[in-house]
């Protein structure tokens, strides 16, 4: 059978363990054809970023119509924009309808703290969303007021929710606890997915990966809230197959080898 086409459309990472690397990984892993429209270039390894290079609006919308005209896709994720300008482009074709079953991870930092992004760029992306994927972190910087508690979690989802994105998923695997929690708003109300927290500091690339492992499920058809809850253990059984990993210094990349694609 023909996989489904998958697009993303983030930046570049040179350590292989989060943006568009980490997506077609994901894509791969899961049985998708993936696309790819890098947005910026950036220096990194698993210590830190060390450069970052936007790319100007007119080559990410180049790069956009190439792949829409041949290969359009059956859903897509977006990660890191950067900048005003190439949310702009990108939003333009999701108004269109070029860019179905949208899901929008709101890249604003990095790992390591690094500033990746702007909430402005991500704003005009968010009401065009069908799932949106914050963590704690950008949830916060979005709503305005800071997250603490899985309540707060929910909280943020449901006032994300009322700018647009049917679903909204608030990922607090940074938050402390035994467990991973992540908070999913959807018109039913909240609900709440839950992990047992896997200790290691193999966890680079866990929100892509989240975001990319929904965008696989919508493409092959899964509704929202079941691509949400695959997309959640996709990312705890990868997490937990790197989780003794020594890849680099840092913050090491997840686990997205072929028993991944097992999952039913």
């Amino acid at each position: 059978m023909t996989p489904p086409v998958v697009l993303t459309i983030a930046g570049s990472d040179s350590g292989g363990g989060a943006g568009v690397q980490a997506d077609l990984k994901v894509f791969a892993a899961l049985r998708a054809y993936g696309a790819s429209v890098i947005t910026a270039v950036t220096a990194q390894n698993t210590r830190d970023i060390l450069d970052v290079y936007q790319l100007p609006g007119n080559v990410v919308g180049t790069q956009l119509a190439a792949v829409l005209e041949d290969l359009p896709p059956a859903a897509t994720k977006v990660g890191m924009l950067g900048s005003a300008e190439v949310a702009g482009v990108v939003a333009a074709k999701a108004r269109a309808g070029a860019l179905p079953n949208l899901v929008v991870d709101p890249v604003l930092t990095a790992t390591t703290g690094s500033r990746l992004g702007v909430t402005s760029a991500v704003e005009r992306l968010l009401p065009l969303a069908l799932v949106a994927t914050p963590n704690v972190d950008e949830a916060s910087a979005l709503v305005g007021w800071r997250i603490d508690t899985p309540t707060d979690m929910a909280g943020a989802a449901a006032q994300l929710a009322s700018n647009g994105p049917k679903y909204v998923v608030v990922t607090g695997g940074d938050l402390p606890g035994e467990e991973s929690v992540d908070a999913v708003w959807a018109d039913q109300g909240a609900r709440f997915l839950r992990a047992p927290r896997v200790r290691t500091r193999n966890a680079h690339g866990s929100g892509c990966s989240f975001s990319a492992a929904v965008a696989v499920r919508l493409a092959l058809g899964d509704p929202a809230l079941a691509a949400i809850d695959y997309a959640k253990e996709y990312v705890t059984r990868a997490i937990t197959g790197a989780a003794d990993w020594k890849l680099g210094a840092g913050n090491g990349p997840l686990d997205h080898f072929g028993w991944s694609g097992g999952m039913t």
